[in-house]
């Protein structure tokens, strides 16, 4: 393969990556923690968007064992997010190794 082919399907890549980062912010993964009492929307590049809390666990007894809950929400979304933007990204980034250019 000679380097003006490489170049210029290193771009073609480039710009499939740029349109699935695109795509992956207006997708959402929720990850729900405690039976429900928990759950934390996401959006595929891994910014959180919501939190939502069952009225039911708002109790100042259980305070802690709700905060527990928030961080085991938030955790369990961005491996989503993470898993969801791996899927996406997948094919281009073994298509960049596969042309020796794994990153």
């Amino acid at each position: 393969m000679n380097m003006n082919a490489i170049m210029k399907q290193a771009k073609q890549m480039q710009a499939q990556m740029m349109k699935i980062q695109e795509k992956l912010a207006d997708e959402r993964v929720e990850a729900t923690v405690g039976g429900g009492m928990v759950t934390a929307t996401f959006t595929g590049q891994g910014d959180i968007v919501g939190i939502k809390i069952d009225p039911e666990v708002i109790n100042q007894e259980d305070k802690e064992m709700l905060e527990d809950l928030v961080v085991s929400a938030v955790n369990e979304g961005l491996k989503k997010s993470r898993e969801l933007m791996s899927e996406k990204m997948g094919g281009i980034t073994g298509a960049l190794g596969a042309m020796g250019m794994g990153f």
